[in-house]
């Protein structure tokens, strides 16, 4: 059982799955936006042309009890084309434009990680070390890449 614990405990551990992690959670809130772009802007349009909220109903026939809706088809693929429009302009030009300033000048490129964040990254490196974890730079315990190559010395274990 405690080598289940450890196992557990080097798995979130890992910069990867924490930054997975915090990808999801971005990824669910930005898909709020983006469905409420969609469903207030742009799916009144299709029933300001249309005169119905979608085209489910459209071309819908049967053929021995079977239903065939070609408007289910064409009201997914309209979707499909907002929200790729949506994302194009609320996410993609936008940090394309901010890149092209970052590479003119206009714009400072943002900083490493802060000193803080240097020193409490050569700590956990050097608790990992001294638990017997995994060595420093391996995917279980990412190293800062902007981290000093010199490590303070090991202080005495108790």
């Amino acid at each position: 059982m405690k080598n289940v614990a450890n196992g557990f405990k080097e798995f979130i551990m890992r910069g990867n799955a924490i930054d997975l992690a915090v990808g999801v959670i971005i990824g669910g809130a930005f898909a709020a936006v983006v469905n409420a772009i969609v469903q207030s802007l742009l799916t009144p349009l299709i029933a300001a042309i249309f005169s119905e909220p979608n085209l489910d109903s459209v071309m819908t026939f049967t053929i021995n009890d079977a239903v065939f809706s070609i408007g289910t088809v064409l009201t997914a693929l309209i979707n499909l084309f907002f929200i790729a429009l949506a994302l194009y302009f609320c996410v993609v030009l936008p940090l394309n434009h901010l890149q092209k300033l970052r590479k003119k000048g206009v714009i400072e490129e943002p900083e490493g990680p802060s000193e803080d964040v240097l020193i409490l990254t050569q700590i956990r490196d050097l608790l990992l070390a001294q638990n017997g974890g995994p060595a420093v730079g391996t995917s279980s315990a990412p190293s800062t890449p902007d981290a000093p190559t010199t490590k303070p010395p090991v202080p005495p274990v108790a």
